[in-house]
């Protein structure tokens, strides 16, 4: 189970007063409003928390001002920084949500407890996710998140039971 969560890649700076554009690599970026701070980890290597004073939003981008980053210069010494938080920070999951890294890998089995694969990838697509699963001959198959499909995730095991719904493997 991952500890920490990307939430961010930081794209560019935005004006002169110390703000960066933000691309969000999480599945909601409305969640950068309830985020005190993140951890930015620059492509150097180097790490810091940094407090999150404003975020507002320009196109699929979010626009984030840090307490103490008041420069274009400042910010600038940001660009492609990633952005993360700990589990414990993260916003809070409803029911039957999950968060994304905790799915990747996951193995995945039918209700009659058959190895049908692997978990290796989650496309987004407007109704519902789409989960793609890697079978052991290789070949890969497209699942909809949906309650008749996916029939229990358990996270602690990382382990998918699904049903086997007619049409899906032909």
């Amino acid at each position: 189970m991952e500890t920490e969560f990307q939430v961010g890649a930081i794209t560019s700076t935005h004006g002169v007063r110390g703000e960066v554009k933000v691309f969000p690599t999480t599945d909601d970026p409305d969640k950068f409003h309830k985020l005190k701070s993140v951890r930015v980890r620059t492509e150097k290597g180097t790490e810091q928390t940094l407090e999150i004073t404003q975020v507002k939003f320009f196109k699929n981008l979010a626009i984030l001002k840090f307490k103490g980053i008041d420069t274009m210069d400042e910010a600038q010494k940001l660009y492609h920084a990633t952005l993360w938080v700990d589990r414990a920070d993260a916003v809070p999951l409803g029911e039957n949500e999950y968060y994304r890294a905790d799915l990747m890998g996951m193995q995945v089995v039918t209700e009659d407890g058959e190895d049908f694969g692997t978990l290796t990838n989650i496309y987004e697509t407007g109704a519902n996710d789409v989960y793609e699963v890697e079978m052991a001959d290789g070949k890969k198959v497209l699942l909809p998140a949906i309650h008749q499909c996916i029939l229990q995730v358990d996270v602690a095991q990382a382990k998918m039971t699904i049903h086997v719904m007619d049409g899906l493997l032909d």
